[in-house]
């Protein structure tokens, strides 16, 4: 994660570009979502994605604490936690990638639509990655939903705040905390992650199969579910 950002501070035109796309995406999971995002039950978890696994706000600190997160889980964290950690690790550094990598191919950051959006993740190529940036957010979300099943741990989270804050782990706990009790409001996060799963599969296959046409519009695929 920090060669990516030492890359876009080397390119501040690039830093631009890789901001807009990441605002480009909240509005895109944000209209995938719609119907979910207004819902007592679905909504908090929903609005818990777009703000922690999408859209442009800065997870530098956060970034830092994945640096010496290892040893820090094993002495402060139930060990129920380290699996979801690890699983946001992973996908908070490809998603970094795939954000850095698919914004050299746009051409301004003022030029995001739907067929640029498009064009810049065809250009970009990494499909396989883009499948297993899938399989780490439900990963994340499925840790998450495991987590809530336990009756003690959110006692137990709601304690570590202090000798979190202490290592210098407070964003990755918030994280932990907000997970924690937006998934709990479901009382089971099957469906939700099953709607997630076939949206997010469906729109990456339509991404990477849209024809693209010389005037600069989309065939009639992922156009359909992007602003």
């Amino acid at each position: 994660m920090g060669e990516e950002r030492a890359r876009r501070d080397r390119d501040p035109g690039l830093d631009a570009r890789v901001i807009a796309l990441k605002t480009y995406q909240q509005r895109r999971f944000a209209k995938t979502y719609a119907d979910l995002l207004p819902t007592d039950r679905y909504g908090p978890a929903s609005r818990f994605f777009i703000e922690e696994l999408y859209g442009p706000r800065d997870f530098a600190d956060r970034d830092a604490q994945f640096a010496r997160v290892v040893p820090a889980l094993v002495r402060l964290f139930p060990r129920e936690i380290i699996a979801t950690v690890s699983a946001l690790a992973q996908l908070h550094a490809l998603s970094e990638q795939l954000d850095t990598e698919t914004a050299t191919h746009l051409e301004s950051a003022d030029a995001l639509n739907a067929f640029t959006y498009t064009r810049a993740w065809q250009a970009a190529g990494r499909r396989d990655d883009r499948e297993k940036q899938i399989e780490l957010t439900l990963q994340v979300g499925r840790s998450l939903d495991r987590l809530t099943r336990n009756p003690l741990l959110r006692h137990s989270l709601r304690m570590m705040r202090g000798p979190a804050k202490g290592a210098g782990l407070s964003d990755l706990q918030r994280f932990l905390e907000t997970g924690f009790d937006n998934f709990k409001t479901m009382h089971g996060a099957n469906e939700f992650l099953g709607t997630i799963e076939a949206r997010e599969r469906r729109l990456a296959r339509d991404l990477f199969e849209a024809p693209l046409y010389p005037e600069g519009r989309l065939g009639d695929t992922a156009s359909g579910q992007l602003p």
